[in-house]
């Protein structure tokens, strides 16, 4: 019978997912994603690094590229102590571009939050544009960006995010379909009421007055009283809304980022938003029901998604209903790679993928949503910045730490 309320949990969630978003978006129409071309704004591009070797800089390139103003938009790369030649990288780029790059060293491992709110301390720009530093940004993403802020009470605007390397094996195959549902739908209802919850650390424009108001609630984030430095984006994100502001997420603003093309670095990817998920789920629950009844309700049933999935897959397994519940799963995945296939039909082949690449879903959802939500609740005081580079070696480590 736990089966009954689970599936409707479910039918709530994919419709707000797939159908709500697309309906409350004809609702509004060009409202949906307003831009207004005002006066040339000064911005700021800050670029958090740890360990990004040559990758940062075709980043700090792809940034001085911009189709936006020369002498209005700065790029900041903040060096938080790496341990590879990520600084030399970077300090080339500041070399070639005198007075259009900086490289911020700071004095000890301080997280990526930290970082950015130092670099948002020594610049007066109005709008600060975050930027991973394994990212590469589409010509137009900042004036895309900057477009999007039509009035004073929306504080941040993200933008879409799409895998540079595709076509690399069937896993990078699999999250390129994964990236194109999660921006083009999962966000759609909350674009519609421009309460987006989450914006992507890969590209995201914020007010500075606004991230200076909340610096003090920021520079204090712990979990039982440890200093944790993952999940910054969903964190700053909700810290916005909970104060009142807008935030906005388009589909115009782009970059490209390069998706973990083994299992190990996958995993590792997804144990640290795993982990950012619980807490930031948790604590909005204590504010996101003053929201709009639409968005708090997706809230809400996205975060008991995510409790209840272990219990339904125990249950298969229990009740010897596994082999039925992965057949379903598969159908609905083969379902939605169908529809990505006649979404981005008109691409270059270069850019999409097959649609039967997305059953690989079906293997791995069920290990991130039942191994790794277990293992991100034991370990919710990790402090580190698990970037690619060190991700699975630490979780190797944390796994030999917790047996002994």
């Amino acid at each position: 019978m736990v089966f009954v309320p689970i599936y409707l949990l479910v039918l709530i969630v994919m419709t707000n997912r797939y159908l709500a978003g697309l309906f409350f978006r004809a609702l509004r129409g060009p409202a949906f994603d307003e831009t207004r071309d005002q006066e040339v704004r000064s911005v700021a591009v800050v670029i958090p690094m740890f360990n990004e070797g040559a990758g940062i800089y075709r980043t700090v390139l792809s940034l001085l590229q911009q189709d936006y103003p020369a002498d209005r938009l700065s790029v900041t790369v903040v060096d938080d102590c790496s341990t590879d030649d990520s600084c030399e990288w970077a300090e080339r780029a500041a070399r070639e571009n005198p007075g259009r790059v900086r490289v911020i060293v700071n004095p000890h491992n301080m997280g990526k939050r930290k970082g950015i709110a130092r670099a948002v301390r020594q610049t007066e720009a109005e709008i600060i544009v975050s930027v991973d530093s394994d990212v590469v940004v589409d010509r137009r993403a900042v004036r895309e960006l900057v477009r999007r802020f039509v009035s004073e009470d929306i504080a941040a605007v993200g933008g879409r995010v799409n895998v540079s390397n595709p076509n690399e094996n069937w896993l990078t195959r699999m999250q390129t379909i994964k990236y194109h549902f999660g921006f083009v739908y999962l966000k759609s209802l909350e674009r519609s009421f421009r309460t987006v919850m989450c914006l992507s650390g890969c590209l995201t424009a914020y007010r500075r007055r606004v991230l200076i108001e909340l610096e003090p609630i920021l520079e204090g984030r712990s979990v039982l009283g440890v200093p944790i430095k993952y999940g910054e984006d969903r964190f700053l994100t909700r810290q916005i809304v909970k104060a009142g502001y807008r935030t906005l997420c388009t589909m115009e603003a782009k970059c490209w980022t390069v998706a973990p093309n083994t299992l190990s670095k996958y995993f590792s990817q997804q144990l640290r938003w795993r982990r950012s998920n619980f807490i930031d789920y948790l604590m909005g629950c204590t504010h996101v029901w003053r929201l709009h009844p639409c968005v708090a309700l997706h809230y809400y049933t996205l975060f008991a998604i995510q409790l209840v999935y272990p219990i339904v897959i125990f249950e298969g397994l229990v009740l010897a209903q596994f082999w039925s519940l992965a057949l379903s799963h598969l159908l609905l995945l083969a379902v939605l790679g169908a529809l990505y296939a006649f979404e981005v039909r008109r691409l270059p082949d270069e850019e999409k993928v097959h649609p039967l690449w997305f059953l690989g879903m079906g293997i791995v959802m069920p290990v991130t949503y039942v191994v790794q939500n277990v293992l991100s609740f034991w370990t919710l005081d990790s402090g580190s910045w698990e970037t690619r580079s060190h991700a699975a070696t630490e979780l190797k480590n944390l796994t030999s730490e917790r047996r002994s």
